[in-house]
């Protein structure tokens, strides 16, 4: 009966510590899932945009032919004001260079003198050019940078020029019947953050 009580005793305290583990875990879940539900809060989210558009930088020109002239002779000079316009919505700064042609090799385009000043003609401005050489006419340069003789324009603004030739009273026969084009290129860029 002893060795019955023993194995009865043994089979309780077996149940009793699965019991006792039970409960435990039994308990365990339930803490666990009551912090599960104790962590709920209210929440709340909102956004914020930004939008973001480039400026512009835009030269343009007018009249788009400046000049066209027949029947020159030597002596003969004449003016016409351009007008250099940033349609732009970005600050500029800008150069002008050009290039004349010689199809008939008569090289008219080196007795052709051209003088550049702001303002509208006739203008009382410093030169900006010349008076010199047509096929060398320039300003400024067409470089990223700031250069020497480069002229700006806030956005939206424009200034004018005045462009004045003569044609060389020592022009000789032989450029009699001769022709030249010259091309005015307006190279623009931005100022803000281009030293």
């Amino acid at each position: 009966m002893e060795a019955m009580t023993d194995t009865a005793r043994k089979l309780r305290r077996r149940r009793r510590r699965r019991g006792i583990v039970a409960l435990l875990a039994a308990l365990s879940a339930l803490s666990i899932g009551s912090g599960a539900f104790s962590l709920a809060v209210f929440t709340d989210t909102d956004n914020a945009s930004a939008a973001f558009t480039t400026g512009t930088v835009d030269i343009a020109t007018s009249p788009s032919t400046l000049f066209t002239l027949t029947g020159i002779v030597p002596g003969d000079s004449g003016s016409a004001t351009l007008t250099v316009t940033n349609g732009g919505t970005a600050s500029l700064r800008y150069a002008m260079t050009s290039s004349s042609t010689n199809t008939d090799a008569k090289s008219l385009r080196d007795q052709l003198n051209l003088e550049i000043r702001p303002g509208t003609c006739p203008s009382g401005s410093a030169a900006i050019f010349g008076p010199a050489a047509i096929s060398g006419a320039l300003f400024g340069n067409p470089a990223q940078g700031n250069h020497a003789n480069d002229r700006t324009l806030a956005a939206a603004a424009s200034e004018n020029l005045c462009f004045m030739w003569s044609l060389a009273l020592a022009t000789g026969n032989a450029y009699q019947n001769a022709t030249t084009t010259t091309t005015f290129t307006f190279s623009a860029e931005q100022t803000a953050n281009n030293p």
